[in-house]
C-alpha cells in the first residue's frame, strides 16, 4: 500500500560540483591518487565514472534525500544540458510531499525531438515540451518548476498522488492555485491531463498533511460531502482546531498520525479535548493512516454514522 513520503525540504546553496575522471586526470591526479583519495574517503564516487569532493558532498549525504539529489546531478552532468530533473526526482529538490517514497530511479525530462540516446540504468528518462519558462535551477540543477513538477506527477499518477504533492505545494507557499492551473493549461492535450486538472482544483492549502490530503481524496472517492477544514471549533468557548469539520452534521475527523499519541500527556489531552466537544454537542471521530489507506470503508462508514447521530444538531462552532 502507498506510503507517504515527506523529503527534508529546499536545500541551501548548491550540489557539490561532479567531476568526471577525465577532469581529475587533466587536474594532475594520476590514476593512484585517485584510487587512494577512493580509498581514504576524501573524494567519493557518485556514480560510473562521476567523483565528488567528500568534504563537501558529506552534508548532502547525510540526509536522507541526499543519495536521490547527488544522483540527480550525475545523471544530469551525464546527460547533457538540455535536459531538466523531473517527476519525483524534481519533487525531492524542491521539498514537496509525495504519496510514494521515492525510489532511487532518476527521473529527467529531455525535450521532444531529441530521442532518447545516452539513457543509463537507474534513470527514468520522459520526452516532452520542455519551454524555457518550465525550468528553473535548485541546487545547481536544471529542474522543472514546482507548477510543472506537480502536474507531471499528477498526469503520470493516480489522483490522490496528486492531490498530495499539490496540497504540499500549495502549504509550503512554492505555488499558487492561479500557477497551478495555468500549467494545466499549458499542458492541455497531455496524457493524464484530465486527472492533473482535478486534482488541481481539488489542492487546497489548509491542507496540513499527506495524510490529510489522502483522507479528503477519500472522503470524495466514498461520496461524502466536503468538510472544511482547520476549523477553530467550541460552544461557549473555543475548544480547539478540528481537521475536517461537516458544519450541517455538527461532525469533526481528526487523522492522528504514527506518532501523535507516543506522549502520554498528548495522549491524556486529546481524549480531554474530545470530552469537552463531545460534552458541546459534536460527533468526534479519529482515523490513522492504516484506516485511510487500508479500511476506507470503515472511514466512510464511521463518517456516516457520526453524520447520523449528528443530524439536526444546531450548529455550534465557534
Amino acid at each position: 500500500m502507498s506510503v507517504a513520503a515527506r523529503t527534508l525540504g529546499p536545500m541551501r546553496g548548491d550540489l557539490p560540483p561532479i567531476f568526471t575522471r577525465n577532469e581529475l586526470l587533466c587536474s594532475g591526479r594520476s590514476p593512484q591518487r585517485i584510487r587512494s583519495q577512493l580509498r581514504r574517503g576524501t573524494l567519493v564516487k557518485i556514480s560510473h565514472g562521476l567523483y565528488a569532493s567528500a568534504e563537501v558532498a558529506a552534508p548532502i549525504l547525510a540526509r536522507s534525500d541526499g543519495p536521490n539529489l547527488l544522483a540527480a546531478g550525475a545523471a544530469l552532468r551525464r546527460l547533457g544540458p538540455d535536459l531538466a530533473a523531473s517527476h519525483q526526482t524534481a519533487a525531492v529538490i524542491h521539498g514537496l510531499d509525495l504519496l510514494l517514497r521515492p525510489d532511487a530511479t532518476v527521473e529527467l525530462t529531455r525535450p521532444l525531438g531529441q530521442g532518447r540516446r545516452g539513457l543509463k540504468p537507474g534513470v527514468r528518462l520522459h520526452v516532452a515540451s520542455l519551454p524555457a519558462e518550465h525550468v528553473t535551477t535548485r541546487l545547481g540543477l536544471r529542474v522543472t518548476t514546482v507548477a510543472r513538477t506537480v502536474v507531471d506527477l499528477a498526469r503520470a499518477g493516480e489522483f490522490r498522488a496528486g492531490v498530495v504533492v499539490a496540497d504540499s505545494a500549495l502549504r509550503a507557499r512554492q505555488a499558487s492555485k492561479a500557477e497551478l492551473q495555468q500549467m494545466v493549461i499549458e499542458c492541455r492535450g497531455w496524457p493524464g491531463i484530465a486527472t492533473a486538472a482535478e486534482a488541481v482544483e481539488f489542492a487546497d492549502e489548509k491542507s496540513e498533511s499527506a495524510l490529510e490530503s489522502i483522507a479528503r481524496a477519500l472522503f470524495r472517492e466514498c461520496k461524502l460531502p466536503p468538510p472544511e477544514l482547520q476549523v477553530w471549533v467550541g460552544a461557549d468557548d473555543v475548544v480547539g482546531r478540528a481537521d475536517f469539520y461537516w458544519r450541517q452534521y455538527a461532525t469533526i475527523a481528526e487523522v492522528d498520525g504514527a506518532l501523535k499519541y507516543a506522549d502520554p500527556q498528548e495522549a491524556r489531552r486529546q481524549l480531554r479535548r474530545d470530552a469537552r466537544l463531545r460534552e458541546a454537542g459534536f460527533e468526534v471521530v479519529h482515523f490513522d493512516w492504516y484506516d485511510i489507506t487500508r479500511r476506507p470503508e470503515y472511514v466512510a462508514g464511521s463518517v456516516r454514522a457520526a453524520f447520523a447521530r449528528g443530524a439536526g444538531v444546531p450548529s455550534v462552532a465557534g
